[in-house]
């Protein structure tokens, strides 16, 4: 977990004015969590420690991170449409390197980006692609199994697990049954069956 978090006065995530909510492929089930406690002068302070400086792109940047939860460089781009699309990936890159937020896969595609202090497991449905955030400590008896029969360490960071939610196992159960109670009705040879 990283040491600095990043916290944003009311005025600066603001600025994003109607940031656009996640995509339907991007889904986030729980509620967004909350800028964390730090400043944004102690942000500044340590990019200025690492002889770095906080431009208002980097601000945008973080704070359109911040409010979007997990978020694609695609989908930060369009939140910030004032900043270039090469600034925004290379500002996630550089926020990443001095520890401020983590990127994890959740699919095929462009990584999600999250702050490095949101410290979660996600689970991501196959069908919907709804993600769904899930306490670290769900993952506690992998991740001890893992170390002591395989002498592995997990980077629960990156650690995804895909499956299929409530909402889409019901239909596709729901699915199941209907399809088999047509193919009982029809009979042998039927080929509309």
């Amino acid at each position: 977990m990283s040491r600095l978090a990043a916290r944003f006065s009311a005025d600066s995530v603001g600025r994003l004015g109607n940031a656009p909510t996640m995509e339907a492929t991007m889904t986030v089930s729980s509620a967004p969590s909350a800028p964390s406690e730090r400043s944004l002068s102690e942000l500044a302070a340590e990019l200025r420690r690492r002889g770095m400086r906080l431009t208002p792109q980097r601000e945008r940047v973080m704070a359109a991170v911040t409010t979007l939860v997990h978020a694609t460089p695609e989908q930060v781009f369009q939140a910030v449409p004032e900043v270039d699309l090469t600034t925004v990936y290379r500002t996630l890159e550089v926020l990443e390197e001095i520890g401020l937020l983590a990127h994890t896969h959740l699919g095929h595609g462009a990584p999600s980006y999250r702050l490095a202090s949101d410290d979660h497991v996600h689970v991501v449905c196959h069908t919907c692609a709804k993600v769904v955030d899930a306490p670290p400590g769900l993952a506690d008896e992998l991740v001890r199994r893992l170390r002591e029969e395989r002498d592995f360490i997990l980077d629960l960071s990156h650690f995804t697990v895909f499956g299929t939610c409530s909402d889409c196992a019901a239909t596709t159960t729901e699915g199941a049954r209907t399809e088999g109670a047509r193919s009982h009705r029809a009979g042998p040879g039927d080929a509309d069956a």
